[in-house]
């Protein structure tokens, strides 16, 4: 991290001082406070649960992409000592579909599985050896069918689903069709399946409960949405079906598979028995959502000074066997398909289709990463077709606040791209490798690179991206929480479920700093609280962390209230700071510890933002809460005779809003521009002909340490949001949709190649002539 944006980091003790004063409040680096039980391995993950009577579950899933199911015999199985139920599609007593964004996908296939890895039966035994043996005794007879997996091949094939094979289609019309530019530049790029990666696979238990109801104990990161799912597919009213939310090993999108906690609550259910469920890693990469792998044709046309005139877009979202969230997906792609940019005239088509390959769904900056990756390759093309700096190309064209985007929607909150591209832009360059003595240069391919050091080319490429936040296009957003003050000690219940975005450390900085009480406790989730929706999107940064504050301000009255009658004023002449009350005239000041003593506060409040609309049949409408944006410059080494590229350092401009934490913000970021690098250099799930290739952290290929860049954060930028709680913006995904796009636009810039498919296969950087 660079000078210019250096944070204080907690400091708990300093040489010879003895124990300093943990920081408190907003706009401090309080540290979280699990950070110890995780760093000993104590903290308890949903891996780790026990019950008295416990059996061992598990699925028999689709070795086939796309089959016909003629008959399923589970007769063996059953008959398997130790084996105490097994399941199958017969067995489901209520819907037998679900889905998040549409009910559409089965609890277990009955007549026809649609994607690798779909479940079929499911068993529950003594022990979990058994229990694998006994689903792998479950006899399937299958009329295997031709699979279709080129999402362009879906428009004519047969239907694979009931609902048919188009899930969306959006055409966006803004402007004058027949506007033309002096130079138009046209693309057509790929890119491919990234999956989650989370760090810990699914894994949950079920107990039944004396009502005949069942709890689940899971990582869920939107419980009262998998409650739901779970009492409708179970038949069960709602308040009989109960999610306890324990750990959660790392969360960048909508870890917990659905189709994984329903067979899990119904063999508890069916045998009276708690029941736990740990999936193989194999298992989780068939079972949960990917990101989408995208088809994008694109046409800019621009005028002679590089200014957009009218982009034409054609994307194509491959969603896999089910909807999922894929028309949430498509409506950023298309909406965003022309990046902060000022652009007149737009015209762009989406479509999100069925295929048989493994099932896509929300991933950090879904659609808008895609979108992105093209976007900025085609302003790359303009830069050199006009022989500018790819910069200045960019900087020709931003958003800015009070622009209008395609969608005709006024971007109305803060939108400082102009400034985060110029501090990107004017950042320090690394040293070149000459200037380094030789045993710090690495070559690409690593510190041991087979490469010659004289075949490394350096390239410098940028890469600026937006993404919306909260959901979009009239979803509701609320989200509800209570601050309790007894003892004086302050706890705060809200459902917002902690995925490593931070939410529970800051709701503690909220009530220290609105009620000045210094020990804060967040409680567990669970679905016995109010809804506070899922988390995803930045949601509980702005709305479950405006629910906090609400209640917070509301307990801050009733403390304050009686010492503003007792002296003649109004509560708004109190402040309240470093623990203690003081009028603004100074005649009244005593604790907060003093005026708590004896009393038990609490209050219950909601935030809900302002709505939001559909976007019509020309894919116009304000359909977006708020918007956040990020610039980014890759350095890169390629290896232009065997195609590796070694990414150097990646300097960071961002929009935060507020900093609230600022060692979490960093760290957000870090990870984000590092989940980022994977997508454009190695993370693609491969699924030839519909089967998963290599369905583990062996064959799926994450960033190493060695593969992280230094990454610089050049600036960030806090102009406040003023519709949003404290004016802040989340964090976490704008990273990831401008780095992917930065890379490429540096690997571009050292080859000359077009570098047209993420992630970059080396064939794509390698200089024939170098050769």
């Amino acid at each position: 991290m660079s000078d210019e944006a250096a944070v204080d980091r907690p400091a708990t003790t300093g040489a010879g001082l003895g124990p300093q004063p943990v920081p408190h409040g907003l706009g401090t680096s309080l540290p979280s406070d699990d950070t110890g039980a995780k760093a000993e391995g104590t903290f308890p993950y949903a891996a780790d649960l026990w019950a008295e009577g416990l059996l061992w579950a598990a699925v028999l899933r689709s070795p086939h992409p796309h089959a016909r199911i003629v008959s399923i015999d589970t007769s063996h199985a059953r008959a398997m000592p130790g084996v105490r139920m097994v399941v199958t599609h017969e067995d489901v007593p209520g819907s037998p579909l679900h889905g998040r964004g549409r009910a559409d996908r089965p609890v277990f296939a009955s007549e026809v599985v649609r994607h690798h890895g779909e479940p079929i039966a499911a068993v529950a035994a003594d022990h979990p050896d058994t229990a694998r043996m006994a689903a792998a005794a479950v006899i399937v007879e299958y009329e295997v069918l031709p699979p279709v997996t080129d999402p362009e091949q879906a428009f004519e094939a047969e239907p694979l689903h009931p609902d048919g094979n188009l899930i969306r289609h959006i055409p966006l019309r803004h402007g004058d069709p027949e506007a033309v530019g002096e130079i138009v530049v046209e693309g057509l790029y790929r890119v491919g399946r990234q999956d989650p990666a989370p760090i810990g696979a699914e894994a949950g238990l079920a107990v039944p409960r004396p009502d005949g109801g069942v709890e689940l104990y899971l990582a869920s990161t939107d419980p009262h949405g998998d409650r739901d799912t779970v009492a409708a597919c179970l038949g069960l009213p709602a308040d009989r079906v109960r999610i306890v939310v324990t750990g959660v090993p790392g969360a960048t999108a909508d870890r917990e598979d659905q189709g994984f906690q329903l067979p899990l609550g119904l063999l508890a259910l069916k045998t009276g028995r708690p029941v736990k469920l740990g999936a193989s890693r194999e298992e989780s990469f068939l079972g949960h959502a990917h990101r989408h792998p995208t088809l994008l044709r694109y046409r800019h046309h621009a005028d002679a000074t590089g200014r957009l005139v009218k982009v034409e877009a054609q994307i194509l979202l491959d969603a896999g066997a089910y909807a999922d969230t894929s028309a949430d997906a498509l409506a950023a792609a298309v909406s965003f398909a022309c990046g902060p940019y000022v652009v007149p005239n737009a015209f762009i088509e989406g479509w999100a289709v069925r295929t048989n390959n493994p099932p896509s769904g929300h991933v950090r900056g879904e659609g808008a990463m895609q979108v992105c990756a093209a976007h900025e390759a085609q302003l790359d093309k303009i830069a050199r077709r006009l022989d500018l700096d790819p910069a200045e190309v960019r900087m020709r064209n931003v958003l800015a606040t009070g622009d209008v985007l395609p969608t005709g929607q006024t971007v109305t909150c803060p939108a400082p791209v102009a400034e985060l591209l110029a501090a990107v832009r004017d950042a320090p360059l690394p040293p070149l490798p000459k200037d380094l003595p030789e045993e710090e240069w690495m070559l690409p391919g690593g510190p041991e690179g087979a490469g010659d050091p004289g075949a490394v080319r350096r390239g410098v490429g940028y890469g600026v991206g937006m993404v919306h936040l909260l959901g979009a296009e009239g979803t509701d957003e609320v989200s509800t929480a209570t601050v309790k003050v007894q003892g004086g000690v302050a706890t705060v219940l809200c459902a917002a479920v902690e995925t490593g975005q931070g939410f529970t450390t800051l709701a503690r900085q909220i009530v220290q700093e609105t009620l000045g009480v210094e020990e804060v406790r967040v409680a567990p989730v669970d679905t016995d609280q109010p809804p506070a929706g899922p988390g995803c999107r930045g949601r509980h940064t702005w709305v479950s962390a405006g629910a906090v504050e609400r209640a917070a301000k509301m307990v801050r009255t009733q403390l304050l209230q009686p010492l503003a009658h007792k002296f003649g004023m109004s509560t708004e002449l109190l402040q309240i700071a470093d623990g203690k009350i003081t009028s603004y005239d100074g005649v009244l000041s005593t604790t907060v510890a003093e005026e708590l003593e004896g009393k038990e506060l609490w209050a219950t409040a909601q935030c809900r933002p302002h709505p939001t609309e559909p976007l019509d049949e020309a894919g116009q409408g304000d359909a977006f809460v708020g918007m956040a944006f990020c610039a980014i410059r890759a350095v890169v080494d390629v290896d232009i005779e065997i195609g590796a590229v070694r990414v150097v350092e990646l300097s960071v401009a961002q929009d935060v809003g507020r900093v609230l934490n600022p060692a979490q913000l960093e760290a957000r970021i870090e990870a984000g521009v590092t989940q980022g690098v994977g997508i454009a250099l190695t993370e693609n799930l491969r699924s030839p002909r519909g089967l998963v290739r290599h369905p583990d952290l062996t064959g799926y290929a994450l960033p190493t340490t060695l593969d992280a860049p230094d990454i610089r954060i050049v600036k960030l930028v806090e102009e406040r949001d003023v519709v949003a709680p404290f004016g802040a913006k989340a964090a976490g995904s704008v990273p990831v949709v401008a780095s992917p796009a930065a890379v490429a636009s540096a690997v571009r810039a050292a080859t000359g190649r077009p570098v047209n498919r993420l992630p970059i296969r080396p064939q794509a950087a390698v200089v024939t002539a170098a050769r």
